[in-house]
């Protein structure tokens, strides 16, 4: 399952998540530059269990040799399907934490997720003489963030089925677990000290992620983070908006909200709205012309409930703004 978007759209720009992905994608080129010293690079700065293990190789390096791979490994990548996955992965889900938690408590998070990712995995693969590198780990942990603050957010999910393409909405906690069971089961199949991917680490990321955002959503926001929010604060409201109407039961007309700012308002918008239908959904675009008022009830012919004779209500919008 790929995942395309949540329902969820954050109220600041994730500046920090942008950050991230930026510099996964340079680290990812300077990889490049490399040349036949990659693995080189891999065996220093990536998370080589043995290096930890055994007193004769721990001893050839400091203690900053030592630590620093916990946070370097976490922006090395063994190929571009793999930074591509995760970046998306990243994209999907950090934003939304992002917004909760306010910037610097958002990398904050971020990093200790995937130290405590590196830190799982050094335990289950002690003897391993491979490096780990990737932000699986990290990622993981906002996943297990998403699971715990926004369960019953909508995923919008693309399946294949043998040659054919289904885009879905899933709930989040269906797919964040059924991922999440995938890693239990893969990392129960797959011996220990070999190479391929770290289902451990992205077990260790998931779990690290379900405790710390209970402990960070209750941190008060730093005086930096707050000043950054103040910058980076959404001027309007998503385009694409997920609307759930409710039906009448005496009537076939379907009532529901669309939120704009003030400023949307006086200037007039459109807006992209979604309208489900069983696991999927319908699209369809609404203009709000300019100078409506908050409470303006607009009128969507023909999209209401239909009756066993073929007559169809209407779908009615109450303009709401956003505070």
């Amino acid at each position: 399952m790929i995942p395309i978007r949540d329902a969820i759209r954050s109220k600041t720009f994730p500046i920090v998540n942008l950050l991230i992905i930026v510099l996964n994608a340079l680290v990812f080129l300077w990889q490049f530059s490399l040349g036949p010293h990659l693995k080189e690079a891999f065996l220093l700065y990536g998370i080589v269990p043995i290096r930890y293990s055994d007193p004769g190789l721990s001893v050839q390096f400091t203690a900053f040799e030592q630590v620093f791979p916990f946070v370097a490994s976490m922006f090395l990548h063994g190929g571009f399907f793999h930074i591509l996955g995760n970046m998306w992965f990243l994209y999907i889900f950090g934003d939304n934490i992002e917004d909760r938690l306010g910037h610097i408590r958002y990398l904050i998070f971020y990093l200790l997720c995937g130290i405590a990712a590196g830190v799982i995995h050094l335990y289950t693969n002690w003897d391993s003489r491979i490096p780990t590198i990737g932000a699986s780990g990290a990622i993981s942990g906002i996943m297990g963030a998403y699971l715990i603050l926004y369960p019953r957010s909508r995923i919008l999910t693309l399946i294949p089925i043998f040659f054919f393409i289904q885009f879905v909405q899933i709930p989040a906690f269906i797919f964040l677990g059924y991922w999440f069971l995938i890693q239990l089961f893969s990392a129960s199949l797959t011996p220990k000290n070999v190479g391929g991917i770290a289902f451990w680490a992205h077990i260790g990321g998931f779990v690290a992620g379900l405790v710390f955002i209970k402990i960070f959503d209750l941190l008060p926001r730093m005086g930096m983070g707050q000043r950054l929010r103040h910058y980076t604060d959404r001027k309007a409201t998503p385009r694409l908006q997920t609307i759930s109407p409710q039906p009448s039961p005496e009537e076939l007309d379907l009532h529901g909200e669309i939120i704009i700012t003030p400023k949307e308002a006086a200037r007039g918008t459109r807006k992209l709205i979604a309208i489900p239908q069983g696991l999927k959904k319908r699209n369809i675009w609404v203009t709000i012309p300019p100078g409506v008022r908050e409470g303006t009830r607009l009128r969507l012919k023909g999209l209401g409930r239909a009756d066993r004779d073929g007559h169809r209500g209407d779908l009615f919008l109450e303009v709401r703004f956003l505070q």
